[in-house]
């Protein structure tokens, strides 16, 4: 008999901002911004105290400061957030080997194979949580549950520092009641759309005719009335056994400002390329893929000449295919990412031996980049072409 899947999603509460806490009394029960402070700063992290006043991730620093204007801004400490992550992930792995990064700070562990040797999954939970604690100082939130969808959903249902089990048999009851926004990707304006058809509610989206959601959401339509049904059959893919690397942001409000857009892409193709360095891969095809307000979703593929796992080549794809999309048909955004795929181990060295010296350049930059990011954060140092381009003099 096939034992039933069950699915750990455990997330560090706050992370950087309770990193910083942890290491500074003084920062303890105030609101607290991780990030920088220029002009087109962001924050990476806000302590639950600024959180309590409107402050949140990715959101542009100046604006948290007019929510908050007394919360203490503090720079990232990525030595210090990789040194916690890595005893963290540690943790997990000694848990299942099944444990796959989301980010530095939160991953999801199907431990069906473990239930035999470390008993019931919900102690399981507890015992990830008590080690944890114990070793770093840190509180996680766990989410178990037979799935990715609702095991995530559940970790944030008693946040921070809790634990929460959905067993298949009461799906239905706690999913119905929820908002429809609780399903990743129905933002402001879907929600608004669907209001108007009377669904409000997970239960109202999952009894709803599929051609009305459809109506509504276009392609995302049957994919999102799948997780409201409880449904979601994706498996848990270690990173060092993914077939593909990428990260992927979904905002709040769609992003107008094409430069805005731009940068982000940039900070993301950084983390990819970043990720494939430290795995030590190397990737033959990038794919941009842009979401638009109304769930209509699009994605531009580019075959790289050679594999490789350099920020600028992997940029420069990213770039020509962003560019080219928005001179024709720029349309606000409402989630844009940057995925590598084609995987191979590490390019053979002996290829680029008497490889140009702008190529040996760039691995230069990304190393140098690479040891500063790992030492003081991502956020720390970023390349010019993230910066918006300078508009012209009337």
């Amino acid at each position: 008999m096939t034992q039933e899947r069950t699915i750990l999603h455990a997330d560090l509460d706050a992370f950087f901002a309770s990193v910083e806490q942890l290491d500074n009394p003084e920062l303890r029960g105030k609101p607290v911004l991780v990030g920088g402070t220029g002009k087109r700063a962001v924050v990476a992290a806000a302590s639950y105290e600024a959180r309590a006043f409107g402050c949140h991730s990715a959101m542009p620093t100046a604006t948290a400061l007019r929510l908050c204007p007394h919360a203490v801004v503090v720079r990232p400490s990525g030595k210090r957030y990789r040194e916690l992550s890595n005893a963290v992930f540690e943790i997990f792995e000694s848990v299942t080997p099944l444990v796959e990064p989301l980010s530095i700070d939160e991953a999801f562990l199907d431990v069906t194979g473990s239930i035999r040797l470390l008993g019931e999954p919900v102690g399981i939970a507890r015992d990830i949580r008590r080690r944890v604690k114990e070793t770093t100082g840190l509180t996680v939130s766990v989410g178990v549950a037979p799935n990715k969808f609702i095991a995530k959903l559940a970790s944030e249902m008693d946040k921070p520092d809790g634990l929460t089990v959905i067993e298949r048999g009461s799906v239905h009851e706690i999913l119905d009641p929820l908002p429809v926004g609780a399903i990743f990707g129905v933002g402001k304006a879907a929600q608004e759309r669907l209001a108007k058809l009377g669904i409000r509610t997970i239960g109202d989206l999952r009894n709803a005719p599929d051609e009305l959601v459809e109506s509504r959401l276009g392609s995302f339509g049957p994919h999102a009335k799948r997780l409201a049904s409880g449904v979601d059959d994706r498996a848990v893919v270690p990173d060092r056994t993914a077939k593909s690397v990428g990260h992927e942001q979904t905002f709040g409000d769609d992003l107008t400002d094409r430069d805005q857009i731009r940068s982000i892409l940039l900070a993301q193709v950084e983390q990819v390329a970043r990720r494939l360095r430290r795995k030590q891969r190397v990737a033959r095809t990038v794919t941009l893929k842009i979401r638009f307000g109304d769930f209509e979703t699009i994605t531009r593929a580019h075959s790289l000449e050679s594999e490789t796992n350099r920020t600028e080549d992997i940029w420069r794809a990213a770039e020509h295919i962003f560019e080219s999309w928005a001179s024709a048909s720029f349309r606000p955004v409402r989630l844009i990412g940057v995925t590598t795929s084609q995987l191979s181990g590490e390019e053979d060295s002996q290829l680029h031996l008497f490889g140009s010296a702008e190529r040996k350049r760039e691995s230069g930059i990304d190393k140098a980049t690479d040891e500063i990011a790992e030492r003081f954060g991502a956020d720390f140092i970023r390349r010019a072409a993230s910066m918006p381009k300078p508009k012209p003099k009337d």
